[in-house]
């Protein structure tokens, strides 16, 4: 790869050292016009088109704001013009967003989705007109339908009867689809989307009624049948409420070990269990408290309760008293009239007596509420078991703090310490805290210290420890091993360096000798001159050489040692 980029920039520059100045000009040109059609096709935005999604205009306010929130949640950056028309960026999801706002019930009041096949030509029967009309609503609840994500395909029969002249002998309006689902779908369980599903159709065929609406997928299930759906709204509720009382367990649970976060690790913390007894019924009650009046208020600065209780006020008091003194008179008719009263009475009469009467009326008040309330669901008593584990150690030697090891069985020595009984108390308490812990509604809170079996985790943590061991050794042996290896090589060459050394010095010395006995010969000879001196062709020839050599050497001292180093670098 590295040749064929060497190959091809030297290409280039060769075609650019012999290309002319024109042909430079229009090469540099063509490349910045391509840079910059692709920086104006990055950077410039392709410009959107919004269509309308339906072809009316929204009347309520409240549907069209819904329809908005909901094409928000789907992603669609939705727009509302002056007359109430949503329209939106993309095109393609036109179909999709359509099937899903009429299936939830959001679509206009007005909205017609059949409107543009009303303009028909005057060639057009009736019957030709009934057939497109039907086949326009055919495609349209099919594509409407395979425009959700559960659906895969979808075939849609509509039969669409004459109209009669009398409403008795009209026949209704009659529709089956059959789906084909994914794998993923939830529809056949999920009765809201069920619902949804047969909005829509209703929605898109005038006329039709549930009762004449059988939806179902590819098995045969029928998809819009609700009968029995009281049971299983009942069911529903019922796991609802179920999944409400775990959602408050998890939470008094997240709290428990929120609360014992700083004080014991979590892997010591085994067995929690919470129950919450819940009391899903709705209640409603209507109750008359009294209590009494306060007349001074509790004094915050001081340590003690100040405050001051009254069980009622007086509004108003009123005391009467009457008296009266005369005597008594009966009366006895008209005159000349015997008269009637009894002679027991007769006796009595005009004796003095004397009355007195004395009342008192007071109207006082007292601190009364009427608390009228609905309740539902009511959480109960609760229920909270805690298991906390002890400490499990490792025995260390206090001389080498090294992990001890027994004897006999080659394993690591383990020590458990058990929590005390005031440790369980203290933990008790933060877990009556963190529950609201109440006696008088039943709570019950129980904290216990049962050593845990952790004799797995100890294998493991054992195995990985001599794990580490024996490969910590295998690391020094290799390490020990490569510089025996390097030092041995050191050491190989050092002796090999000294033993070339030392025969080159004995060469040397031994050249030096022959030398020296070859210019003592000389030297002998020109004392002697009576000495014939014969020299081999060898000799001869080196010391022309020498001689030569040291002329050079007079003459041009710089080329001679320009020789030398050149020599030297070689060597």
């Amino acid at each position: 790869m590295n040749e064929w980029l060497k190959k091809m920039v030297e290409k280039a520059k060769n075609f650019w050292k012999n290309s002319k100045t024109i042909s430079k000009v229009i090469l540099i040109g063509v490349v910045v016009v391509i840079v910059v059609a692709i920086i104006l096709a990055i950077t410039v935005p392709s410009k959107k088109v919004s269509v309308k999604l339906f072809n009316s205009p929204y009347s309520d306010e409240n549907t069209r704001a819904a329809a908005v929130t909901r094409l928000d949640e789907l992603g669609a950056n939705p727009v509302v013009d002056d007359e109430g028309y949503i329209s939106i960026e993309n095109a393609d999801q036109k179909q999709k967003l359509v099937s899903i706002l009429v299936s939830e019930g959001l679509s206009p009041a007005t909205w017609d989705p059949f409107k543009e096949y009303y303009n028909r030509s005057w060639s057009v029967t009736d019957q030709e007109q009934n057939v497109k009309l039907k086949n326009a609503v055919s495609s349209q609840v099919r594509m409407s339908l395979e425009s959700l994500e559960d659906v895969n395909s979808a075939i849609v029969t509509i039969n669409i009867p004459e109209k009669e002249l009398f409403s008795k002998d009209q026949n209704p309006v009659s529709a089956g689809i059959v789906l084909t689902l994914n794998r993923q779908s939830d529809l056949p369980t999920n009765t809201k989307r069920q619902k949804n599903l047969e909005r829509l159709v209703l929605t898109l065929i005038e006329g039709l009624t549930h009762d004449n609406l059988t939806i179902s997928d590819r098995e045969g299930n029928i998809l819009n049948d609700f009968t029995g759906l009281e049971d299983a709204t009942r069911l529903t509720l019922i796991e609802r409420e179920q999944k409400i009382r775990h959602k408050e367990e998890a939470q008094l649970k997240a709290s428990i070990l929120k609360s014992l976060q700083y004080q014991v690790s979590e892997k010591r913390l085994m067995d929690l269990n919470v129950y919450i007894e819940m009391d899903m019924s709705q209640r409603s009650s209507e109750s008359t408290v009294y209590s009494p009046i306060e007349r001074k208020a509790d004094n915050p600065n001081t340590p003690y309760d100040d405050s001051e209780y009254v069980d009622s006020l007086p509004v108003s008091e009123q005391t009467v008293t009457k008296e009266w003194q005369g005597t008594g008179f009966n009366p006895e008719g008209p005159t000349g009239v015997e008269g009637q009263t009894p002679p027991v009475y007769s006796d009595n009469s005009n004796v003095i007596g004397k009355s007195v009467e004395t009342g008192t009326t007071k109207n006082n008040v007292i601190n009364t509420k009427h608390i009228t309330e609905i309740t539902s669901p009511q959480i109960g008593r609760r229920s909270v078991s805690l298991n906390i584990d002890g400490r499990w150690d490792i025995i260390k030697d206090s001389k080498t703090h090294q992990y001890k090891i027994d004897d006999e069985t080659g394993n690591l020595m383990w020590k458990y310490t058990p929590v005390s009984e005031v440790e369980l108390k203290q933990f008790k308490e933060i877990v009556e805290g963190a529950i609201a812990y109440d006696a008088t509604r039943g709570d019950l809170v129980v904290v216990t210290n049962i050593p845990v079996d952790r004799s797995e985790e100890h294998e493991k943590f054992q195995e990985e420890y001599f794990k580490k061991i024996q490969t910590r050794k295998t690391i020094l042996l290799s390490l020990a091993a490569v510089a025996i290896v390097l030092v041995g090589f050191i050491l190989f060459r050092i002796i090999s360096k000294e033993i070339e050394r030392r025969k080159r010095l004995r060469e040397e010395e031994l050249l030096r000798k022959q030398q020296a006995a070859r210019e003592q010969a000389l030297w002998d000879a020109k004392d002697d001159a009576g000495v014939a001196v014969t020299m081999s062709v060898e000799e001869s020839r080196r010391a022309e050489l020498q001689e030569n050599a040291i002329n050079m050497a007079k003459e041009h001292p710089e080329d001679v040692a320009m020789l030398i180093r050149t020599w030297l670098m070689e060597e």
